[in-house]
């Protein structure tokens, strides 16, 4: 009975600290780079800092496909978006906050493998943080499945 009453604490225990995490998976589609940057490089980070001050924990994934894989790449000049000024100025600027919300809040990134085919854009000229996946599709089902809270940003 004992040995019992003490599974069933360490089971309670497990649950309860699961419940705690809190989890998401972003659906980022948006080619729209001040959407991008006010909604995915702001306030992301500002969402997980409400978390973090409360003590809970969160895990979050990005899933980029649409017209999202243009702030995700390395040379610009080797893909369809090469002629995008605004992009271009700000690139190095993205990448340090894409990076800084990868190192810093462990956010996960993964990229839709199947449009990266079809746009020509090859998984070396990514950047070394995003995770490239079969296809946005079975990613974001995946996640929602594990019970991850879905948010779009389009």
């Amino acid at each position: 009975m004992k040995k019992f009453i003490i599974f069933l604490v360490f089971v309670f225990s497990i649950s309860k600290a699961q419940d705690s995490v809190r989890k998401v998976v972003i659906n980022l589609t948006t080619g729209d780079i001040k959407r991008f940057e006010l909604y995915l490089l702001s306030g992301l980070a500002n969402n997980i800092e409400y978390y973090k001050n409360r003590l809970i924990d969160i895990d979050v994934v990005v899933v980029i496909h649409g017209d999202a894989y243009k702030f995700f790449i390395k040379d610009l000049s080797k893909t369809i978006y090469k002629n995008e000024k605004d992009l271009i100025r700000k690139q190095f600027e993205i990448y340090q906050r894409l990076k800084s919300l990868h190192d810093i809040y462990d956010v996960k990134f993964e990229v839709c493998s199947a449009g990266l085919k079809s746009r020509k854009i090859s998984t070396d000229n990514i950047y070394k943080f995003v995770k490239p996946v079969y296809t946005s599709f079975v990613s974001l089902v995946d996640y929602q499945s594990r019970g991850y809270a879905l948010i779009t940003i389009e």
